[in-house]
């Protein structure tokens, strides 16, 4: 049952939202496997590819939130 002060459900999100909230969701991805790089327990490490990997996956999503921001141009 939907509070009386809240809204019954979320507003629809936004291009810029959407995109920003995947930039925080890859930028954490990026700085878990930072940490997991120096990790104490072997299992847990992970190689060069799979930083390189997150790295690139936090700077599409980087480019993507810029492309959202733009300010449309009408023609």
């Amino acid at each position: 049952m939907p509070t009386p002060t809240g809204p019954s459900s979320p507003p629809p999100s936004t291009p810029q939202e959407r995109a920003a909230q995947e930039v925080v969701t890859c930028f954490d991805a990026y700085a878990r496997v930072r940490a997991a790089r120096d990790g104490v327990l072997s299992s847990s490490r992970v190689g060069p590819r799979e930083e390189e990997r997150a790295f690139d996956d936090l700077q599409q999503a980087i480019a993507r939130l810029r492309t959202a921001s733009r300010p449309r141009q009408d023609q």
